[in-house]
């Protein structure tokens, strides 16, 4: 095929206003095969690592639990059970280092050494036996949350609104951020358990059609989707173009379906459930087995990493272990959970990897950036931020109203919470103005006020 066939087909591709291009730096894991992380001796596992209420501990200090055994409650709707990762014994309950930032309380477990560390929880489920309604609780009881990154409940988003009604299932295995390859490999390894998930996910919402959505610089996943797929299947796989934030909800909708969700909307305004390819895998190969969330897929990966690849984690695991187990290679580090652009860094090696962790970046003393290249300079009118905000707002102006602490106007005005943070305006600010942490404080403090009102 020519090159000028190629070129024609991806401008044929879906897509969406504005983005940028950031490089992609998937070489490191790309054509790395998922494999297996060994335990480590001990799991740190955070009673909130979903958004809404944390779960409820089933276990005291000294309890002896087995893999796959239910070690917390959901504490209402909006929560989610947690599930050993390990067989071991419970050394404490107490406050201990999160992603997030401040400590939480978390179950500390010591693994047993040399144990088989096989599920000894869990039954044999026909999953196209269960009727839709009750699929939400089949869904909230193994714990899954949406491991894209946004830990939301996924029984939860299961929930239509009422006056809405699903007709379209998209799964995003677009995977935009630079350096994670998780989704895609997902897509390669385990593509039958991906569809099967989605099938699920459809007949919850009572949809008609879905659709696996990735960017075409993942056409091997492509390939490997349809080899499962049915003739004439409700299920298909489409490829859009590469581009950053193409895995954004309002940024996939209109790439694969040309529908645009209103702004302060969900999915279902418009017909749609979106979902995450490795929420949907999970979803695969968790219901029909009765079996609760307790390990993911991690791209562990950066220069400043030894062995990078695709590794399965045991929920809980500490940063610490992964890091001594592949090799840290520099002097000094940077650890960030998720991508970089919009992943959050972590201060701790005890921060365990939760649900929602997809990815772990390492950068050594070469990819820091020096005191002089942090150096913030006054806006100069350019337009850059504008011009890449795959939203069409403005973070200029939103940048200054945030100087001078006007946070309501920024909401009120200019649509302070369309903005979902994917850091486009900061990458291509060039007087390195953080306009992503500006927004962030922006909106904790219209929060808070909110609250306290």
């Amino acid at each position: 095929m020519s090159h000028k066939l190629l070129d024609i087909q991806h401008f044929l591709r879906g897509t969406f206003n504005q983005g940028i291009h950031p490089p992609e730096n998937k070489h490191f894991t790309a054509g790395k095969p998922i494999e297996r992380l060994a335990f480590p001796p001990q799991l740190i596992l955070p009673l909130s690592q979903h958004a809404g209420k944390p779960s409820v501990a089933l276990v005291r200090k000294g309890q002896e639990v087995a893999r796959g055994e239910p070690i917390a409650r959901a504490d209402g709707f909006v929560s989610v059970p947690l599930h050993a990762p390990a067989s071991g014994v419970v050394k404490d309950i107490c406050l201990m280092p999160s992603a997030r930032g401040p400590m939480v309380e978390s179950i500390v477990l010591d693994v047993y050494a040399g144990d088989p560390q096989e599920v000894l929880y869990g039954t044999d489920v026909d999953v196209d036996a269960i009727p839709a309604s009750d699929l939400m609780q089949a869904v909230q009881d193994t714990g899954l949350v949406g491991l894209g990154g946004a830990a939301f409940p996924t029984h939860v988003k299961l929930s239509v609104p009422e006056g809405c009604v699903i007709d379209t299932v998209l799964i995003n295995g677009c995977e935009c951020e630079p350096f994670l390859t998780t989704d895609h490999r997902l897509m390669i390894e385990q593509a039958a358990d991906l569809v099967a998930g989605t099938r699920i996910l459809m007949k919850a919402v009572g949809a008609q059609r879905a659709i696996i959505g990735t960017e075409d610089n993942k056409l091997d996943a492509v390939e490997a989707i349809q080899a499962v797929l049915k003739p004439d299947d409700v299920v298909s796989v489409k490829a859009v173009q590469t581009k950053y934030p193409q895995g954004a909800e309002k940024m996939l909708a209109k790439a694969l379906v040309n529908r645009e969700i209103p702004s302060g909307n969900f999915p279902s305004a418009v017909g749609l459930g979106v979902f995450n390819v490795a929420t949907a895998t999970q979803i695969g190969q968790l219901l029909p087995k009765k079996q609760g969330v307790i390990e993911r897929v991690v791209t562990v990966t950066g220069p400043g990493i030894g062995r990078p690849g695709n590794y399965i984690v045991p929920i809980g695991t500490p940063i610490r272990f992964i890091l001594d187990a592949l090799g840290f290679e520099g002097s000094a580090r940077h650890l960030i959970m998720g991508g970089p652009m919009m992943g959050g860094t972590v201060s701790s090696l005890d921060t365990p990897i939760t649900k929602g962790c997809g990815g772990l970046l390492i950068l050594n003393e070469h990819q820091l950036t020096t005191e002089e290249q942090m150096k913030r300079y006054p806006c100069i009118n350019c337009g850059a931020c504008v011009d890449a905000c795959p939203m069409m707002l403005n973070p200029c102006e939103m940048g200054r109203m945030a100087h001078k602490a006007q946070y309501e106007t920024m909401a009120e005005r200019y649509h302070l919470n369309d903005c979902f943070e994917c850091g486009s305006c900061s990458y291509v600010c060039p007087a390195a103005i953080p306009l992503v942490q500006y927004f962030r404080v922006a909106k904790s403090v219209n929060r808070t006020k909110a609250a306290a009102s």
